[in-house]
């Protein structure tokens, strides 16, 4: 089951245990208040546990962008040679952005690009590597980077490394 399945069926299991426990008689003496307070409780602790889903998903999607790149051997910085084509986009509560990478070699080359996307605080919410193969000597290639995991709000685009290898 992936992070977002998982923080949707977390999701609907806190509001049908917010159902039962404002609904719910008690026959412990406890008041309105009460019932209410341990109902924020319980939305404070999912709320974080959902928080902490999600950057773990993050950090698992950082740390498969690094292996990616890792597997790149004699590979040379190319993060000068890859210009993002305008902020990042909603796609089906995913972020894109399309990019153009210039290869300045000689020869034919490969690329290997990793765009991170970040919420309006600057927090990373979402990573992916693009590879964009058989780049002609002098020319230029368009792809986009679109984001593995569900995001909302504000998100913008960097490039985070660019191999050309």
């Amino acid at each position: 089951m992936n992070g977002y399945w998982k923080r949707t069926a977390a999701g609907a299991a806190l509001l049908t245990g917010l159902t039962v426990t404002l609904t719910g008689c008690s026959d412990d003496g406890g008041t309105p208040a009460s019932t209410v307070s341990n109902a924020a409780s319980a939305v404070a602790s999912v709320g974080a546990s959902l928080a902490s889903s999600a950057a773990d998903s993050v950090s698992a999607a950082a740390a498969d962008a690094q292996k990616k790149l890792d597997d790149i051997t004699d590979g040379v910085d190319a993060r000068d040679e890859v210009t993002l084509s305008g902020r990042a986009a909603d796609d089906g509560g995913r972020a894109t952005v399309p990019f153009t990478v210039r290869n300045t070699a000689d020869s034919a080359k490969s690329f290997g690009v990793q765009v991170n996307f970040k919420d309006a605080d600057g927090n990373l919410v979402d990573t992916v590597v693009v590879s964009v193969t058989d780049v002609a000597a002098g020319a230029t290639k368009d792809a986009t980077a679109r984001g593995t995991h569900q995001v909302s709000g504000e998100v913008t685009a960097e490039v985070a490394t660019a191999v050309r290898y």
